[in-house]
């Protein structure tokens, strides 16, 4: 049964406020989302592969390892297993070589770009011993727009909507069309939850416009107050060069958010259910209940 919405504050709220307060404490339910019609997945369930597409900044392997700690303490006795792209260890090939049985790889990535759609399906065949699958990216979906707007937040972001205001929403850019898609609706979430506050999509490299470009756009409309979110999961190359474009705020990697942790095990049991043999119309179509 659907639980009810919960009571929201008595005080008046403009239309903005009410939609971003209405979202928020939808979102902090998230947690116990399951789809109507499909069991609960079992516990613990396969192994969860989380993989990292890996850098050479040093801060990045202990920021994606302190997510991951946060998806185990949100899933006790779950497997959780660690894989790179490139560029860090473990690096996935070695990882799946050290499984058997059963694995999902959920991707720390946003999205459907060459990674996701031919490498993570190319290492899986790779490591025949394995009944794996691929689940999806973690954009676009309303809790990576929660991660994205705490970030913000914490950075200095006004809370309250702003003719003044704007956001470049930078991902690290795919020339897959349907990764700009998944970039396009995550910036279109992200506003949703900023009360309306413009939200432009820029990528680092592969896609235009960049994060200058989305910065030189927004000014011509008239926002002088533009902060730069990124779309990345640890600090890295790309993430350092979107934020060194913005012309004020610049939020930090999503790291160890706890809206991305509940997102990384979203993905794992939207896999565990594509697994059931429902046909993915009847999975695209079922009803979250929260």
């Amino acid at each position: 049964m659907t639980a009810p919405i919960p009571h929201l504050p008595s005080a008046p709220l403009g239309t903005g406020d009410l939609a971003a307060e209405i979202t928020a404490q939808l979102s902090t339910q998230l947690c116990r989302v399951r789809l109507r019609g499909f069991p609960p997945p079992q516990t613990p369930g396969p192994t969860l592969v989380a993989v990292a597409h890996g850098s050479r900044d040093p801060r990045a392997l202990p920021t994606v390892r302190a997510l991951l700690d946060r998806v185990r303490a949100l899933r006790p006795g779950l497997a959780v297993r660690l894989g790179h792209i490139e560029l860090n260890r473990p690096l996935l090939a070695d990882t799946l070589d050290g499984l058997r049985g059963e694995a999902v790889l959920v991707p720390l990535l946003f999205g459907h770009g060459h990674h996701v759609t031919h490498d993570l399906p190319a290492a899986l065949a790779g490591a025949p011993q394995l009944a794996g699958r691929v689940a999806a990216p973690l954009g676009a979906h309303p809790l990576l727009a929660e991660a994205l707007h705490g970030r913000l937040l914490e950075a200095g972001f006004p809370g309250a909507p702003s003719p003044r205001t704007a956001v470049v929403l930078a991902a690290a850019g795919s020339r897959a069309p349907r990764s700009a898609r998944d970039t396009e609706r995550t910036a279109q979430l992200l506003s949703a939850r900023l009360g309306g506050t413009p939200v432009l999509p820029a990528y680092a490299s592969a896609a235009a416009p960049t994060v200058a470009e989305a910065v030189r756009t927004l000014t011509a409309r008239g926002h002088d107050r533009i902060a730069v979110a990124g779309c990345f999961t640890a600090p890295g190359r790309f993430a350092t060069q979107c934020a060194d474009a913005a012309p004020g705020t610049a939020a930090a990697p999503l790291g160890d958010h706890p809206a991305l942790a509940r997102l990384v095990l979203h993905r794992y049991d939207q896999a565990l259910l594509a697994r059931t043999g429902s046909d993915p119309a009847s999975v695209r179509a079922a009803t979250v209940a929260v």
